[in-house]
């Protein structure tokens, strides 16, 4: 297991807004679950009209290969295929009138299917 730090100097980056952190951390209390050791899985899955899909979940612990990111008191999760495509990789919430959820903005992704849902790099 590695672990991302802030100063991005032995690991790629992925980091997490503020907002995304926040609702997280309380979707995650709200599940009854430790933040100290919870977290939020990030992973990308073959999937959607462009190729590949992001996934989230939350899981109890890290596995063994993850790398974890801490932001705002949340850790993120990514192992390590996942972590190929999502590397430089923004995690945000965004809320409005067409709902609300978490965003990926990924530097990677070179098109994105017409609903916004798959991608491809």
């Amino acid at each position: 297991m590695s672990t991302g730090t802030a100063d991005g100097e032995t690991t790629p980056r992925i980091e997490v807004t503020e907002t995304a952190a926040d609702e997280a951390l309380s979707l995650l209390d709200g599940e009854g679950l430790d933040t100290d050791e919870s977290g939020l899985r990030l992973f990308v899955q073959q999937g959607g009209c462009a190729g590949l899909s992001y996934g989230m979940r939350f899981d109890d612990e890290p596995e063994p290969d993850d790398t974890i990111y801490e932001h705002h008191g949340l850790r993120v999760f990514v192992d390590p295929s996942s972590l190929n495509y999502v590397e430089g990789s923004v995690l945000d919430f965004e809320g409005g009138l067409q709902g609300a959820g978490f965003h990926v903005e990924n530097p990677n992704v070179v098109s994105e299917c017409g609903c916004g849902e798959s991608f491809r790099t």
